[in-house]
């Protein structure tokens, strides 16, 4: 019969020279392509998948898979027609646990397969939105979470006081049954408990059996300086209460903080746009800009052009967790007004002449240079 078996690295995939992790990587991948369970009565599915665990579970070992690289199948031939009970084994089974989500899979009984009634509570999310202002100084946020709490009639086992839940006599409070399927036996998790591997005989009449009641917490949260959108703060046991006396879950803030109308956020940095006239951007000036906090001072040059951006070092977001703040952006803008008294537009006229002056002066200038040039 040795004869007659594939090459166990054929089988695999695998060359001769294949790593560890590449063998457990080809096991896996063909585990996962024939098991059983995905192809229900295609025994040619059961055989391709008893052969591979066959292959894997000699290659996996170091001594048997020597063995077999000097000697063939006959070398191995009493391990693999045991190779249920090979060194391997072991491999194997936590693969397919990892695979099929199976405590137990071929039945062995492996230590800490029972399962605990108690089960861990939910993680909740509580969406927080904040001003530009608040983010910039941190705050203290006061919040209501609805959740999920102990039950305290029967202190979350779900009981009446005085009574214990039962064993499942379904699966002998195992909370999963097993039933065979092909070469080897399949658990699943129990119907009657839900995988508790407990029945509540004497349900507690406060919360009906269920361990945990509908309620309502306050919680003081602190949000540090410099937090942006999508920040996410984690409160620890903040969750919903564990069914039948299980830890409870966690709790995750997620911070937006909302649009300002004259700042625009990237990172630490802030952007804006001020307005000057065209004297200010002509003959420059000294004006203030607004920042988060309160107004700073800011030279504007003459001869400045609309669309000029000044830096105004320190005046931007506090770095999160960290130290210094970014820096403000100031974009200039040079307003043109709409309406004119009568000095104004006089001034204006006159400096247009000047102007137009300028400008066929200009012209002849560039004549001449253009005849001599």
């Amino acid at each position: 019969m040795a004869i007659n078996k594939r090459d166990y690295y054929e089988v695999l995939g695998v060359s001769r020279s294949v790593t560890d992790q590449d063998l457990k990587s080809a096991y896996r991948r063909l585990a996962h392509q024939h098991h059983p369970d995905k192809n229900q009565g295609d025994p040619h599915s059961e055989d391709k998948f008893k052969e591979a665990a066959e292959a894997y579970a000699v290659l996996s070992d170091p001594e048997q898979r020597q063995r077999y690289d000097r000697f063939g199948h006959a070398g191995v031939s009493s391990a693999a027609s045991a190779a249920w009970g090979a060194p391997g084994f072991g491999g194997i089974e936590d693969i397919l646990g990892d695979l099929f989500g199976f405590g137990d899979v071929f039945g062995g009984g492996r230590a800490g397969a029972r399962r605990s009634g108690a089960q861990r509570g939910a993680d909740l999310r509580y969406d927080l939105e904040i001003t530009l202002e608040q983010a910039a100084v941190g705050m203290t946020a006061q919040l209501r979470i609805p959740k999920l709490e102990s039950c305290e009639t029967c202190s979350g086992s779900g009981s009446a006081p005085g009574t214990q839940p039962e064993a499942c006599r379904t699966c002998e409070g195992a909370g999963q049954v097993r039933f065979q399927q092909g070469f080897f036996s399949v658990s699943r998790t129990c119907s009657t408990c839900r995988g508790t591997g407990q029945v509540i005989t004497s349900p507690c009449e406060a919360c009906r059996g269920a361990g945990r009641l509908e309620g309502e917490k306050s919680i003081e949260v602190k949000i540090p300086a410099g937090v942006e959108t999508g920040s996410r703060l984690r409160l620890q046991q903040e969750g919903e209460s564990g069914a039948y006396g299980g830890p409870p879950g966690d709790l995750y803030v997620v911070i937006h903080v909302a649009e300002h109308e004259e700042f625009e956020r990237q990172g630490n940095n802030l952007y804006a746009s001020v307005p000057v006239t065209f004297a200010q951007a002509a003959l420059g000036a000294e004006i203030n800009v607004k920042t988060l906090n309160d107004e700073h001072p800011l030279k504007v040059p003459a001869g400045t052009q609309t669309g000029t951006v000044f830096r105004v070092r320190g005046q931007g977001m506090p770095v999160l967790g960290g130290r210094g703040r970014g820096d403000l952006f100031v974009s200039v803008s040079v307003v043109t007004p709409r309406t004119l008294t009568r000095e104004q537009r006089k001034l204006l006229e006159q400096l247009a002449k000047i102007e137009t002056t300028d400008l066929e002066d200009k012209k002849l200038v560039d004549k001449v240079r253009d005849i001599f040039g």
